[in-house]
C-alpha cells in the first residue's frame, strides 16, 4: 500500500466520527459571542483521533484534566450529549481529549510529546497565528497512530483539522459555509 492509499484508507475510515469532532468545535466557536473581548478566553479544544488504545508511548497524563465518560463515551452515540460534554470540557480542561478511531472517548487527557526529528526538512512549518495547541495537533498528526487531529482557538474560535502534518483552517467567520447563519 503506498502513502496516498494509506492516507485515503485512514480518512474513510474515519471520516463520520471527525465530521462529528469538527462539526462540534464548530458549535462551540458559533455559540460563544464574546470574542475579541479583552480578558476572556472562549472556549479551547483539542482532539486526537488515534488507531489504537496504546498511545502512552507518545502521550503523559495531563494530571486532574479528565473527559467524564460517565456522560458521553463514545463520540457519535449521542451528538447532543458529546457537545454538552466538550462545552464544559472546553472551558474547564486542558490538554487533548484522545479518542479512538471506533469513536471511544478516553477519560484521561493528554500532553502529547514532540517527535524526535532528526531532519530538520521533515519538521512541519508553522503558520505565526498558531499556538501551542494547533502547533501539538500538527506535529501529533505526523505519527503513524495518529488519523487525525482538531483544534479550537480559546482566542478567536478558529478551528483547525490535522491529517498526516498537514492541516486545513477554518477562522471563525468561515466556519459553517454556506450553512452558517447570518444576522
Amino acid at each position: 500500500m503506498d502513502e496516498l492509499d494509506r492516507v485515503l484508507n485512514r480518512y474513510a475510515t474515519s471520516q463520520a466520527l471527525m465530521d462529528q469532532i469538527r462539526y462540534t468545535a464548530e458549535t462551540l466557536s458559533l455559540e460563544f459571542d464574546r470574542w475579541g473581548e479583552r480578558h476572556v478566553s472562549g472556549p479551547g479544544l483539542y482532539f486526537l483521533v488515534v488507531a489504537e488504545v496504546n498511545f502512552g508511548e507518545y502521550t503523559d497524563p495531563l494530571g486532574a484534566n479528565t473527559w467524564p465518560v460517565d456522560r458521553c463515551r463514545v463520540v457519535t452515540d449521542s451528538p447532543e450529549a458529546f457537545t454538552a460534554v466538550a462545552r464544559d470540557v472546553a472551558f474547564g480542561h486542558d490538554g487533548a481529549v484522545v479518542v479512538t478511531g471506533d469513536g471511544t472517548i478516553q477519560e484521561q487527557m493528554v500532553r502529547v510529546r514532540s517527535p524526535t526529528v532528526t531532519d530538520a526538512e521533515s519538521a512541519p512549518e508553522y503558520p505565526d497565528w498558531m499556538g501551542t495547541r494547533h502547533l501539538s495537533a500538527l506535529e501529533a498528526s505526523t505519527r503513524d497512530e495518529v488519523l487525525w487531529a482538531v483544534t479550537l482557538s480559546e482566542e478567536d474560535g478558529r478551528v483547525t483539522t490535522f491529517l498526516n502534518g498537514t492541516y486545513q483552517d477554518y477562522p471563525r467567520d468561515q466556519i459553517g459555509g454556506r450553512w452558517r447563519p447570518t444576522g
